[in-house]
């Protein structure tokens, strides 16, 4: 069974770009264009890998990445944002309150964006 990554971004060239970079790596992608769609999908299928844009319409990251957490508290979140420091006072709030998520910054090269994934799904290469 291939692993399951939701791309979440109001940027459907960003989406378009992630899928296409991790075409080949047999991994499932599906994205969404909003945080509430997001939060729909998560509620009927469990993802492996979720990238999760910040600065969105509507529902920005933050409170998507909390609604997130009362779905699958376990799921591994990679916040990828450009706009990190207009959001720390949130991202700090959400980290002491426990909610777990790493972050990283646009623009990000398709070449990180698979070794993330790979490390996450796959884990560490071991020699």
């Amino acid at each position: 069974m291939s692993k399951r990554v939701l791309i979440v971004d109001d940027d459907e060239a960003i989406r378009k770009s992630f899928t296409l970079t991790l075409e080949d790596t047999g991994y499932q992608t599906e994205t969404a264009a909003s945080g509430e769609k997001a939060i729909e999908m998560a509620q009927d299928t469990k993802f492996d890998l979720i990238f999760l844009d910040l600065k969105m319409l509507g529902l920005d990251g933050v409170q998507t990445l909390r609604e997130l957490r009362k779905i699958d508290k376990d799921v591994p979140v990679y916040i990828v944002t450009a706009f990190y420091i207009e959001f720390l006072d949130q991202l700090k709030s959400a980290q002491e309150g426990g909610i777990e998520f790493e972050l990283l910054r646009k623009p990000i090269g398709g070449a990180q964006l698979i070794a993330v994934a790979r490390g996450v799904l796959e884990g560490p290469i071991v020699y």
